[in-house]
């Protein structure tokens, strides 16, 4: 017998259990769950569907969950070692050797679609994250951000979204000016002016550009020069991190393509407009916000906020069907006013989310960490990265939600031991490596590779062999990832990947404890040896998708 070929094995154990509950009062229990229950001698899965038909079928709880469990039985099939009524109508099914083993075979055949969703209509995302001026180095902070953003990207891609990765560039206005004047005053010897830039990066970024031709006395081309030279050193940097962007998209060319213009006559032509003591302002209170705001100056100026309007009718209009716009801990009041300002362009302001990135502390020792001398009053991203690498930096930038402060430890993320998170799911997966390759050296792999012994796992023999509790259980948090992958993408929720990876890690050092691999008897050994194939390519996927490597060797 051949492996089944649904790629989800626990969706189609779902739909088995929908199916047996509609087949009870022809409408189903739609609400009904099937979950992992808190003790391994309630079964491998329970579902509530029962206590949720019997108000609609005037029955008892329990008496619907035995005629649910008789539906199932028949469904099931030999799938089930037995099916239980538990509680107040909880309908608990043990799954057989067979079922376990034929849906490891399934995660196998998946290959590299491990994890990929099919949504019901996939969307045009744009995600448009970091965004920090270009007047300095990127930041720690700025690269809790970008963690956050690119990990939401891939999530994205994964469950079956069209996403694109845009980074906007302030590059225009009063904050570039000053960059200017600070990178002026630095080629004339000087202390930059009030409010300007300090750290040794604007001196070094002086010589620089005069050793290029650049002159201090013509402050728009200085300007100009300056934030394209940040420009690219954030680039190296957050490509350095793992992230790539797909757009640069440039303040100047709202101004160059007079879009803020045309933004503002749009508003105006759908009469969300006025003009008072001289300024033009938009009436965002009909649209919920707490009050109305300034989109031209009295001197003529336009507002950041009006650039923002004009950028984000932009997004729409090339065809974004939704914005996540990742946002510092101090913009929790820009949220209702971009959204009032959509919805006066006649959009839907639930296109827009804006999820709030809450401070990252560094620190040594037990101690809060040192400010960085060479840049003056910020740690960079590089600093971090020269320090504890890519792969934890990214990690632990991720580990908590966006939506909490935390404290990186240094001294922890440097350590070579199980209590650093990110060296204990790294060490799973180099351990599942060396597994193979001792296997691959004589073992009965076939052939030693991945693709040999996933092609052994299915043989009917192998689908044939008992297996131990440990590996069941660690075959069902494998079976976990498609619905962790669709839940963290729709909640924007990418810590839950690292509890993820770290539970996967858990069962697979308990399997790796309690049940022999390389050196089995030979249908078990294949068997293992596909389900550590499978749990390698689990580990390596949901690393990934925060930009964590996963190494062969350790």
């Amino acid at each position: 017998m051949t492996a089944p070929a649904d790629p989800d094995p626990l969706a189609a154990l779902r739909a088995s259990v929908l199916a047996a509950a509609e087949g009870l009062d022809g409408a189903g229990g739609g609400r009904a769950t099937l979950e992992r229950p808190p003790k391994p001698e309630l079964g491998d899965y329970s579902t509530n569907a029962a206590m949720l038909l019997a108000p609609a079928l005037a029955a008892p709880s329990r008496e619907v969950a035995e005629r649910l469990r008789d539906a199932l039985r028949g469904s099931l099939g030999s799938s089930a070692e037995r099916i239980d009524v538990a509680g107040p109508g909880f309908v608990n099914v043990f799954l057989s050797d067979r079922w376990h083993r034929e849906a490891t075979a399934s995660l196998l055949a998946a290959g590299d679609r491990l994890g990929t969703g099919r949504p019901e209509r996939p969307l045009r995302v744009l995600v448009e994250f970091v965004s920090a001026n270009p007047t300095g180095p990127v930041t720690v902070a700025a690269g809790r951000g970008a963690a956050y953003g690119d990990s939401v990207a891939r999530l994205l891609e994964l469950a079956g979204h069209e996403v694109e990765r845009e980074y906007y560039l302030n590059d225009a206005g009063t904050q570039v000016r000053l960059f200017a004047e600070s990178i002026a005053a630095r080629m004339r010897g000087d202390e930059p002016p009030e409010g300007g830039y300090a750290g040794e990066y604007v001196a070094e970024l002086a010589g620089e550009l005069a050793a290029r031709g650049a002159s201090g006395d013509d402050l728009d081309d200085l300007g100009r020069r300056g934030t394209e030279a940040m420009r690219e050193r954030i680039e190296a940097t957050l490509e350095r991190f793992g992230v790539r962007f797909d757009s640069w998209f440039s303040e100047r060319r709202l101004y160059a393509a007079k879009l803020i213009d045309a933004a503002i006559a749009e508003l105006r032509e759908r009469g969300h407009v006025f003009e008072t003591e001289g300024a033009i302002w938009l009436r965002t209170t009909e649209f919920g916000d707490d009050k109305d705001r300034v989109l031209i100056r009295a001197d003529g100026e336009p507002t950041y906020f009006a650039a923002d309007i004009a950028y984000h009718r932009d997004k729409i209009e090339r065809r974004a069907e939704r914005l996540v716009t990742p946002l510092g801990a101090d913009h929790h009041g820009y949220i209702p006013r971009m959204r009032a300002a959509l919805a006066a362009l006649g959009v839907d302001p639930d296109r827009y989310e804006a999820p709030i990135m809450q401070l990252v502390n560094i620190v040594e020792g037990g101690q809060r960490a040192r400010m960085s001398k060479r840049e003056g009053d910020f740690v960079t991203l590089d600093e971090l990265i020269d320090d504890i690498g890519v792969d934890a930096a990214r990690f632990f930038m991720v580990q908590r939600s966006h939506d909490t402060a935390f404290d990186l430890d240094l001294d922890l993320a440097r350590s070579a031991s199980q209590d650093n998170p990110v060296y204990y799911v790294q060490y799973a997966h180099a351990r599942l490596a060396s597994i193979l390759r001792k296997a691959g050296a004589g073992g009965a792999g076939g052939g030693g590779d991945e693709a040999a012994f996933a092609v052994s796992a299915a043989d009917e023999s192998s689908l044939a062999a008992a297996a131990e509790p440990a590996e069941r259980a660690l075959l069902r948090r494998l079976l976990e990832l498609p619905g962790e992958v669709r839940t963290a993408a729709e909640r924007r929720a990418p810590h839950r990947l690292i509890a993820y990876a770290m539970a996967t890690a858990a069962d697979f050092h308990a399997f790796y404890r309690d049940c022999r691999v390389v050196g089995a008897e030979r249908d078990t050994e294949a068997a293992r040896l596909g389900l550590c194939v499978a749990t390698k390519r689990t580990v390596a996927t949901t690393l990934g998708l925060i930009g964590v490597g996963s190494p062969e060797r350790m």
